[in-house]
């Protein structure tokens, strides 16, 4: 397969463009993380999410340490070209490093940030 797929997307100043990861069937949003060229082409390759870390600043096989590999099957490019969608199937049902389901368990309720998810495992644990 050629990469000229990959030239259709508008890369940021540091080669990189957000990707949402979304739960295949439900359609909740479980994560967003950057990728950059190689983190998307060995998605599509694998099936797999891969992201890049920015911290680390090195590609992030989700689920490599924890188990929590999120299966792709489908890869959606916005409107604009700058945004990854990812349709996933989320092994284990935890997507975020919290324990939680989703990385977006919080809520802005009377000017407060209020949780609304529960922790399903310990990190401690996952990690």
């Amino acid at each position: 397969m050629s990469d000229d797929w990959l030239d259709a997307i508008k890369w940021d100043d540091q080669g990189l463009v957000p990707a949402i990861a979304q739960e295949r069937g439900t359609g909740e949003v479980l994560m967003m993380a950057w990728m950059n060229r190689e983190a998307l082409a060995r998605t599509a390759e694998l099936g797999e999410a891969v992201y890049w870390s920015r911290s680390r600043r090195a590609l992030w096989h989700k689920g490599q340490s924890s188990g929590h590999v999120q299966s792709v099957h489908a890869i959606r490019l916005d409107c604009d070209g700058d945004v990854i969608l990812l349709e996933v199937e989320q092994a284990g049902g935890i997507a975020c490093h919290t324990g939680r389901k989703s990385c977006f368990y919080r809520r802005l309720e009377d000017g407060a940030w209020k949780t609304v998810a529960p922790v399903l495992k310990d990190p401690r644990e996952i990690y």
